[in-house]
């Protein structure tokens, strides 16, 4: 693999806080998907997310999801592997796929607000690359 073939590959395969922000408001079909747990889900989570625990994935926890949007899932950031084992899954079980890029807490430090009990507001301080 060559060095321009590893940087377009992971592009293919993840995506940041500004493309994601940038594809909602576009009304672009994504759905963001919360792998951890309901409990952390709960506290703090990303706008119109949908909660569903890796752990708990299968044909019949993701029968709901349309197949032909792109599934963004996400988790605390670059310390937990929720998102990507959640990935994992959801590439077994057939899904169009991109790990969202040091989760939630990058969501954050991008300036997007968060939703829930212990949610964040937005702040000017965007790094939209």
């Amino acid at each position: 693999m060559t060095q321009l073939e590893f940087y377009q590959a992971k592009l293919a395969y993840e995506i940041d806080a500004a493309d994601v922000k940038a594809a909602l408001d576009a009304g672009e079909k994504l759905i963001l998907i919360d792998t951890r747990a309901t409990s952390a889900f709960a506290r703090e989570t990303i706008p119109g997310a949908l909660s569903l625990p890796h752990r708990t994935m299968s044909a019949q926890t993701t029968a709901a999801l349309p197949r032909d949007a792109l599934l963004v899932p996400f988790c605390d950031g670059i310390g937990c592997n929720g998102s990507t084992n959640g990935a994992i899954k959801l590439l077994q079980l057939g899904f169009r796929v991109k790990e969202l890029q040091g989760g939630l807490d990058w969501w954050k430090r991008d300036g997007y607000a968060t939703v829930g009990s212990h949610a964040v507001a937005a702040s000017s301080i965007h790094c939209a690359c």
